[in-house]
């Protein structure tokens, strides 16, 4: 298959995040320092993006991304990418079970609007790197995800001065992401990644009353969060695959929220017009596979069941039965395996090394091949 076909995902594959290189903290410590420049800090960014994504080759991986290096965390810096976005402090981050996240969050300064993004150029970079059977991915978090950090805590009061009515703020981000879409687009982009922590959220109500103010109730969420992505969603070009991964969060290997998907299924599984779902099943917190029958059979699923929260390797024939266990529920042609999500999903990454990295995706790479006997 050319590089102009090929589409995430693949029976193999990762979620997208890698572990940060100590030379590129270093870096981006000096930058923040004021002792280096923007473009200095670029030079180190693109020389240790080339080295992994040649690494990412190497190891199969057929959808390479430039690992977020470019990145403090997975969401905020393309929300402060957007127009009249701003990039704030709080006093406390996210409470994970285990861990305080760091605390940087957005404010709105103005409308919203998706013009001239960064992320565009930081694509460019990569798709230079595609060949035959190797082929450029971006990762973005999802617009639920945006509207979400809108209404985290302190941020509320801010959003509403500027959007006092839900349908003209949902508007408005469906219309920025459909601008940025257009132009990754434009830039060659076929392959494209949502991110998406709010459907890990919900499911957990605890988690939710305890993190967002103006909690209603989960019918209202769930409804809002399939509106903002699906309008953001309308019109995407019929060649190019934007897939959604689901996360209950994964924060130096540890985790924000639990619960199975079975109430968000009718929602996210049903309703959602993405192409593929990257899903986490790396432990009980996840549920059963039973949900999976939402989901139209056409599409692919890819699961995460191997975990990047620990270093240790998962048994081979319990990940077999475990694929087999979910085939029951979902032809097994359209099932893929994967990490469950990212090796760093902010820079301070999971508490693994990168050899534990890339062992974990050599495993992916080995199931694979037992599995669905591919060579």
């Amino acid at each position: 298959m050319s590089k102009e076909t090929l589409r995430a995902p693949f029976r193999a594959d990762v979620v997208g995040s890698f572990l940060r290189p100590e030379e590129l903290k270093v870096a981006r410590s000096e930058f923040a320092a004021g002792n280096i420049s923007a473009d200095k800090l670029r030079e180190v960014e693109n020389g240790l993006i080339e080295k992994l994504v040649a690494k990412q080759k190497q190891h199969g991986i057929h959808a390479f991304t430039d690992g977020e290096f470019r990145r403090a965390y997975w969401h905020l810096d393309f929300m402060w990418g957007l127009n009249n976005v701003e990039h704030i402090e709080l006093e406390h981050g996210y409470r994970f079970h285990g861990i305080e996240t760091a605390k940087g969050s957005i404010k709105l300064t103005g409308k919203i609007g998706g013009e001239n993004h960064p992320f565009v150029d930081d694509y460019r970079f990569i798709k230079q790197f595609e060949e035959e059977g190797f082929v450029a991915r971006q990762t973005i978090p999802a617009p639920a995800q945006f509207l979400t950090e809108l209404f985290r805590g302190d941020n509320t009061e801010n959003t509403r001065a500027y959007y006092p009515d839900d349908e003209e703020l949902i508007s408005d981000i469906a219309k920025a992401y459909r601008q940025v879409i257009k132009d990754l687009y434009a830039a060659g982009c076929r392959n494209l990644q949502f991110d998406d922590c709010t459907w890990g959220m919900i499911v957990d109500d605890n988690y939710l009353q305890q993190k967002l103010k103006n909690w209603t109730s989960f019918e209202t969420e769930a409804e809002k969060f399939l509106k903002v992505n699906n309008l953001a969603l309308e019109g995407k070009p019929a060649d190019m695959v934007i897939s959604t991964h689901i996360c209950r969060g994964n924060y130096n290997s540890c985790y924000a929220s639990s619960g199975a998907y079975d109430r968000v299924a009718p929602y996210v599984f049903a309703q959602e017009n993405v192409d593929a779902f990257y899903l986490e099943y790396d432990d009980e917190r996840s549920g059963s596979f039973e949900a999976l029958k939402y989901i139209p059979k056409h599409k692919k699923v890819v699961l995460g069941l191997i975990t990047t929260k620990r270093p240790e390797l998962e048994d081979k024939d319990f990940i077999l039965a475990r694929i087999k266990e979910a085939a029951t529920y979902f032809p097994i042609e359209n099932l893929c395996l994967s990490p469950q999500c990212g090796f760093a999903s902010c820079e301070i990454g999971n508490r693994i090394t990168e050899h534990d990295q890339w062992a974990k995706v050599d495993l992916v790479q080995e199931i694979v091949k037992l599995a669905w006997k591919e060579n």
